[in-house]
């Protein structure tokens, strides 16, 4: 019996660090970075996320704008910050793509990050001028064929998810487009809007407002089920594309060795959060379509979509020399 107590006293000495963190996180504010400019999708998500957090822990989770180098650079920052639990990084699938295309030398979204959750996906959208002669994408499509090289489409930049994903379209349909990388978002909508573009396909959020005011044609819609939004927009898949999954996602991470209990409770209760009945429709309202579930999940979706964004950028000469 002496020799059981005096194991159980080491058992014990040996997890009360562990213990304490989880009975006093967070005791300070909370730092998130996120690697993109405020007013984005991305952006206007963690803020939602880290509002919620704040109110359930009573300390403040202070969003971070870290811009710069297409994710790697607030990526990088939060990847080298204290392991400590108090720096976060809202993160997306350029944290995958980079690996491939760009990637930085100063950290390994694999190897220096913690998974903690995955927050959300976000439906992408084919959309067009109001004016375009095109109502359907097999006729796009039709014409795209007949005309190679002929239609245009707009992207937030090489490398963007918008570009990879009309990459995949293309590949898909079997057809050519001429891609016009945009620095500024708002002139990207105002020459989709105006006709001087032919095609964009970019996160269905942030066009809501636009296509419910018939400045834009949506023409299809990505995932497995329709937008709740606009339920007459057909899926890729039906218009008989098979570009199923959203290209946008969006998780949690912490710098690699941040303790445990940190992020166990980082992960429940942003699970908790996601279930609450505002979050649906802020999700509705803003495209977003909520995920949750253990760390895993997140890990799996990281391993994954490096894997299948390295094999698209090295059909279209993307990767880094």
């Amino acid at each position: 019996m002496r020799r059981i107590a005096i194991a159980l006293v080491a058992v014990l000495g040996v997890l009360a660090p562990e213990a304490g963190i989880a009975q006093v996180y967070p005791d300070r504010s909370v730092r998130m970075v996120v690697a993109f400019s405020a007013g984005g999708t991305l952006d206007t998500l963690a803020r939602i996320i880290a509002q919620k957090l704040g109110d359930a822990w009573g300390q403040s989770v202070v969003i971070e704008n870290r811009p710069g180098a297409g994710g790697n650079i607030g990526a990088a920052a939060a990847a080298q910050a204290a392991p400590d639990g108090y720096t976060l990084h809202f993160g997306a699938q350029s944290l995958a793509v980079n690996v491939t295309i760009a990637p930085h030398k100063g950290f390994d979204p694999v190897k220096d990050f913690d998974p903690v959750v995955l927050v959300a996906t976000a439906q992408d959208v084919l959309m067009v001028p109001a004016n375009s002669p095109f109502k359907t994408v097999r006729e796009l499509i039709d014409y795209a064929k007949a005309h190679p090289g002929q239609l245009d489409y707009a992207s937030a930049g090489q490398g963007s998810s918008g570009h990879l994903a009309t990459v995949m379209f293309s590949e898909l349909a079997g057809i050519k487009l001429q891609h016009v990388p945009y620095a500024s978002q708002p002139q990207a909508i105002t020459d989709i809007m105006s006709g001087r573009i032919s095609l964009w396909i970019t996160t269905l959020g942030g066009q809501i407002g636009n296509i419910k005011a018939g400045k834009v044609r949506p023409l299809a819609v990505s995932g497995s089920a329709r937008s709740e939004q606009f339920p007459d927009v057909p899926t890729f898949r039906e218009s008989g594309i098979g570009f199923v999954d959203e290209t946008s996602w969006y998780g949690i991470f912490a710098p690699s060795g941040t303790p445990k209990d940190a992020t166990a409770k980082i992960n429940r209760d942003v699970n908790r959060i996601l279930a609450l009945p505002d979050m649906h429709e802020r999700a509705v309202t803003l495209g977003f379509r909520w995920f949750g579930g253990p760390p895993e999940k997140l890990a799996e979706m990281l391993k994954s979509e490096i894997a299948k964004w390295a094999e698209v950028a090295k059909r279209a000469d993307m990767t880094a020399k």
